[in-house]
C-alpha cells in the first residue's frame, strides 16, 4: 500500500511567487489556497479566527495566515517575503508571497529569483497599474517561464466578462512585449473563493482552469541536467592522511548539467584543461553526476584550483571576462553610483570591482530607457557596466539563471547593493502563449 509520504515524494515540485499592488489581495489569495486545499493546521485556523474576531471581523481573515509580522497585521499589508510550503496529491509547492508596496519591490526580486511561475494579481476595479507593470518587468528580467494574471475582486465588478477581458488583453500585450513566453489569465475572487480552488458559480462565461488546477498542471521545466554543465568549486579537499596521502578533490554543488568520469574539462578562469578521473558522491565513487547534486570531482592533473574557480566541459566553457554588462535590480537604500567600488559575488567567487558606467535606467510606464542617470536608487532597474579586478567565467542570464546571476556588495559592511543578470535585459518579444490551444481566452 502506498503511503502519503511516498505519494508526495513521487510528485513534482513547483516554486512560485505572488506579486501585485497594495490591497490587490495577494495574502488573501494565498490564505484561500492554503485553506481550501486543506493545508492549514487546526490550531493555525483557530488562531486566525480569534485574531479576526479581535479585530471585529465576523469571518476569518485568511490573509493573516501569511502576514506574520506584527507591522503587517497592523497595517494590513505584506512587508517581508513569506515562504509557505504545501502540497496536494498531484504536486508539492514552495510559495513566496511578496510585497506589493513600491519600496518593497526588491523583495519580489528575492522571492521570484528561483520561481518557475509568478502569479501577478490585479484589482478588477483598478486594472493594470504601474506596480503591475513593475512586477511583470521583474518576472521577465528574472526569466520566470510562466506568468499567471489573476484578476481579483471580480465580485466587486459583478463578475462581468468585459472587465476581465479588457484587463487580460492589456496585460498580455505588455508582458509579451517584455518577452514573457507564457501568460495565463484567470478571473477570481480570493475573498469569496471563486476560481481559486473550486470553479466559480458566478462566471459561467469562463471555462479555463482554477488557480490551483493551473498550478498543479503547468509544465515544470527546471531540469538543470539539460543546461550547460557548470561546477563552481566550493572547497578543496586534501586530507594528507595515512589512508589518503595523495587525495585531492574539489567539492561543490553542480550548478547545471551533467559530469562524467573520463570527460575533458576546463578550469576557469585559468583555462587549463584536464580530465575527470573520479567522482565521489555520498562517500561512494560514481561514474556520472548531475545538477543539483553535491559531489567531489577528482582530476587527472595537479592544477592550481581554489574556491571560486569554475569547472566546465572543455568544448562548452563559458567566456571569461573582466567587463560585465548586465541589468541590475538595485535593492539597497544607499544608491549605486558611477565610479563606486564594490564586491561582485558570482557563484562561489567574490572579486573586487568598480562600476564603470550606468548607461540607462528602465522607465516602467513605457519600457523606455532613461539615459545616463548617474546612479540607481532603491527599487530601480537599470543597465550597468562593471570592471572586475579578476576575470570571471560568466554565462548570459538567458542561458543560465544560476551562473548568469551575481550580486554587487558594499565592501565596507557587506550590504547587498544590487542583484545582477548578465547579458541582455529582456528576452526577445514573443507572441503570447495563452491558456488554450486556439490562442484565445477560454471564456
Amino acid at each position: 500500500m502506498t503511503t502519503t509520504a511516498e505519494q508526495l515524494s513521487a510528485t513534482t515540485l513547483l516554486r512560485f511567487a505572488t506579486a501585485g499592488s497594495v490591497d490587490d489581495g495577494k495574502s488573501t489569495l494565498v490564505g484561500r489556497l492554503l485553506h481550501d486545499s486543506k493545508s492549514v493546521l487546526t490550531d493555525q485556523l483557530e488562531a486566525v479566527e480569534q485574531a479576526s474576531l479581535n479585530r471585529g471581523q465576523e469571518a476569518p481573515d485568511l490573509a493573516l495566515l501569511t502576514d506574520g509580522l506584527r507591522a503587517e497585521r497592523e497595517q494590513g499589508i505584506t512587508i517581508d517575503v513569506a515562504y509557505r510550503y504545501f502540497a496536494t496529491t498531484r504536486r508539492r509547492f514552495i510559495l513566496a508571497d511578496t510585497p506589493g508596496h513600491v519600496q518593497y519591490t526588491r523583495n519580489m526580486v528575492t522571492g521570484a529569483s528561483t520561481a518557475e511561475l509568478a502569479v501577478v494579481l490585479v484589482d478588477a476595479r483598478n486594472g493594470v497599474v504601474e506596480q503591475t507593470r513593475r512586477h511583470a518587468a521583474v518576472a521577465a528580467l528574472l526569466r520566470v517561464p510562466h506568468v499567471v494574471l489573476a484578476v481579483n475582486k471580480m465580485d466587486l465588478v459583478d463578475y462581468r466578462e468585459p472587465v476581465f477581458a479588457a484587463i487580460a488583453e492589456e496585460f498580455t500585450a505588455y508582458a509579451a512585449s517584455l518577452g514573457v513566453p507564457e501568460i495565463t489569465a484567470i478571473p477570481i475572487s480570493a475573498l469569496a473563493g471563486d476560481n481559486v480552488v473550486e470553479p466559480s458559480a458566478h462566471m459561467d462565461w469562463y471555462g479555463g482552469p482554477t488557480v490551483l488546477e493551473h498550478l498543479e498542471t503547468v509544465p515544470v521545466s527546471h531540469d538543470l541536467t539539460a543546461c550547460h554543465a557548470r561546477f563552481p568549486v566550493q572547497y578543496v579537499i586534501r586530507p594528507q592522511s595515512a589512508e589518503h596521502p595523495d587525495y585531492r578533490g574539489y567539492a561543490g554543488q553542480i550548478a547545471a548539467g551533467v559530469f562524467r568520469v573520463g570527460e575533458s574539462v576546463s578550469v576557469l578562469p585559468s583555462g587549463r584543461t584536464t580530465t575527470i578521473t573520479g567522482i565521489d558522491a555520498l562517500g561512494e565513487s560514481v561514474d556520472i553526476a548531475w545538477a543539483p547534486q553535491s559531489v567531489t570531482l577528482r582530476l587527472a592533473d595537479d592544477i592550481d584550483i581554489s574556491r571560486g574557480d569554475l569547472i566546465a566541459p572543455a568544448d562548452d566553457a563559458p567566456p571569461v571576462t573582466q567587463d560585465v554588462e548586465a541589468t541590475v535590480c538595485h535593492v539597497a537604500d544607499q544608491p549605486l553610483s558611477v565610479g563606486q567600488r564594490v564586491l561582485l559575488k558570482h557563484t562561489t567567487r567574490t572579486v573586487k570591482a568598480i562600476v564603470k558606467d550606468i548607461p540607462s535606467r528602465l522607465t516602467l510606464d513605457d519600457l523606455s530607457q532613461h539615459p545616463a542617470p548617474g546612479q540607481l536608487v532603491a527599487n530601480d532597474i537599470g543597465r550597468v557596466v562593471v570592471r572586475t579586478a579578476e576575470p570571471l567565467a560568466l554565462d548570459s542570464y538567458e542561458d543560465s539563471r544560476r551562473t548568469g546571476s551575481f550580486l554587487l556588495i558594499d565592501p565596507a559592511d557587506g550590504t547587498t547593493l544590487s542583484a545582477g543578470m548578465a547579458g541582455t535585459a529582456f528576452a526577445a518579444a514573443t507572441e503570447p502563449v495563452v491558456a488554450d490551444d486556439d490562442a484565445e481566452w477560454d471564456f
